[in-house]
């Protein structure tokens, strides 16, 4: 049954409207997730960077034989609630690495506690009335002081505020990735390049490709009970070392590798294969010397998108015991370590108003490194992307 002029053009108007409110859903999705992340990101920015900025102030140091035996000694009596714990425990150190100190009292720059800090930040303090009163009167004399924070980057993590600092989670981040590129990459692609170059197109391959893209999709947090079940109680690595959370994270950075390298792989025309072939190379001659170099841009983008999703991992680092307290610096692969998100995670978890600051300044390092790995990854890929 033939159709009218009219009918025919109420349908268009119909198929018109849907089309303009899937085309405004879409906008308003794309303003929503927008507005979210701007939130994110304005809210972690107020939050996160007054943790670069520590209140210092500057007192009179007495070296003494008393402050030797009692550290608040070497300080005057209004100011001694001031300063940070921790600068009073390095005193009788100071003066027996350095024993000319002993008999002197230089004006110093020392650090301020915590409570002296979130006063001078405007935030929630405890301090007493006569305590602010001397912190403002300090202030004004220009002897207390918001100054850029390098305990931050310097130090390890600490029971103190004050003193806690990101540079140990940052280098067992680091060694980490090590272990888990140099345990991921190499098997990765190699499996990519035997599953996409050589293997028989068969039952087994097929159920092999059906798990890799399983695994993608498994909760991370298992990856870290199958590590503390073969890494730690099989093989007997050491707990809470940067060489089994390696070598936990290369279980789940391993399918996301293989994928995209198969992906590359696949991105290389027949053509290139077939031209290698004509000429005499054998399958691995091909592979190596034509395909493989004319993939690798697509296969270190895909390796660094796997090792920045790495890199953000908590639950599996937990679960083999890398929240560790960890004060000091240690480059080892097999001492006690733990990782920037770790270090975050047991921030959150202090009670104290001046740890807030904290997490959210080490999500905003966190960020910047995660949003350079992933901006040096479409560079890459821009860069050496070929279009055939």
């Amino acid at each position: 049954m033939s159709q009218s002029f009219d009918e025919i053009t109420a349908q268009l108007k119909r198929r018109h409207r849907k089309s303009a409110r899937l085309k405004w859903l879409s906008m308003g999705a794309l303003i929503l997730a927008a507005a979210f992340l701007v939130v994110f990101i304005t809210d972690m920015l107020i939050k996160g960077l007054p943790a670069f900025q520590q209140a210092q102030i500057k007192v009179e140091v007495s070296y003494s034989e008393q402050a030797s035996e009692i550290p608040l000694a070497a300080l005057e009596e209004d100011v001694r609630s001031l300063v940070s714990r921790g600068f009073l425990r390095l005193i009788p150190g100071r003066m027996e690495d350095n024993p000319q100190l002993l008999g002197t009292s230089p004006m110093q720059w020392v650090l301020a506690d915590a409570q002296v800090d979130q006063y001078l930040k405007g935030h929630h303090s405890s301090l007493g009335a006569s305590e602010r009163a001397t912190v403002e009167r300090l202030a004004e004399q220009g002897r207390a002081e918001l100054m850029f924070n390098t305990f931050f980057f310097t130090n390890g993590d600490s029971k103190l505020p004050e003193y806690a600092g990101i540079a140990a989670a940052a280098l067992g981040t680091v060694l980490t990735m090590i272990v888990t590129m140099l345990a991921s990459f190499p098997v990765g692609v190699m499996t990519a390049i035997y599953l996409e170059e050589f293997a028989p197109d068969n039952r087994l391959t097929q159920i092999i490709e059906i798990n890799i893209n399983n695994l993608a999709a498994v909760p991370s947090i298992l990856f870290g009970l199958l590590g503390l079940a073969i890494y730690i109680n099989f093989f007997g690595v050491p707990r809470s070392s940067p060489l089994v959370g390696g070598l936990t994270l290369a279980l789940g950075t391993l399918p996301v590798i293989i994928i995209a390298t198969r992906t590359a792989l696949r991105s290389v025309p027949d053509s290139i294969r077939q031209a290698a072939f004509a000429v005499g190379c054998s399958r691995w001659q091909v592979v190596k010397d034509h395909v493989l170099p004319l993939s690798l841009p697509g296969i270190l983008t895909g390796s660094i998108i796997g090792l920045a999703q790495a890199m953000g991992e908590t639950a599996p680092l937990i679960i083999v015991g890398m929240v560790a307290f960890i004060p000091d610096i240690s480059a080892s692969f097999t001492d006690a370590a733990t990782v920037m998100p770790a270090q975050i995670f047991t921030w959150a978890s202090e009670p104290d108003r001046a740890f807030v600051e904290k997490t959210a300044g080490g999500i905003l390092v966190l960020l910047a490194v995660l949003i350079t790995l992933n901006a040096s990854a479409v560079w890459l890929r821009k860069k050496f992307e070929r279009r055939w």
